[in-house]
C-alpha cells in the first residue's frame, strides 16, 4: 500500500487507530522517508502490531513480521534513488 504521507494531526493514538482501521491496517509495517513525522511515530508506538521505520531502517525481517507493507511516497522516492545504480548488466557487457 502507498500513502501520500504518514502524519498525525494531534499525535494521539486513539485518532491514529481510527485512521488505520479505515485503511484496514491492523498488522502493518509503515516505512516513511528519512525522518518520519514525530507525532505519527508517537501515536503509532502504542498500537500493537504497527511498526514505523525510516527508510534507512528497512529490512527483510521487519517486513516479514507484518501482514502489510505500507510505503509513503517519500519512501518510494528514496528507494528509487538507493537502487538506481543496482541495475543488472547483460552478460555481454560484463565480459568486456
Amino acid at each position: 500500500m502507498v500513502l501520500d504521507q504518514a502524519t498525525s494531526a494531534d499525535g494521539k493514538t486513539k485518532d491514529l487507530k481510527v485512521q488505520l482501521a479505515k485503511l484496514e491496517l491492523a498488522n502493518a509495517l509503515i516505512i516513511d522517508g528519512a525522518e518520519p513525522e514525530a507525532g505519527f511515530v508517537k501515536a503509532a508506538r502504542n498500537i500493537p502490531n504497527i511498526d514505523v521505520l525510516p527508510i534507512q531502517g528497512i529490512n527483510v525481517v521487519d517486513i516479514l513480521r507484518r501482514r502489510k507493507l505500507v510505503l509513503t511516497k517519500a519512501a518510494i522516492e528514496a528507494l528509487e534513488v538507493r537502487f538506481a545504480d543496482a541495475t543488472i548488466k547483460p552478460q555481454a557487457e560484463a565480459a568486456e
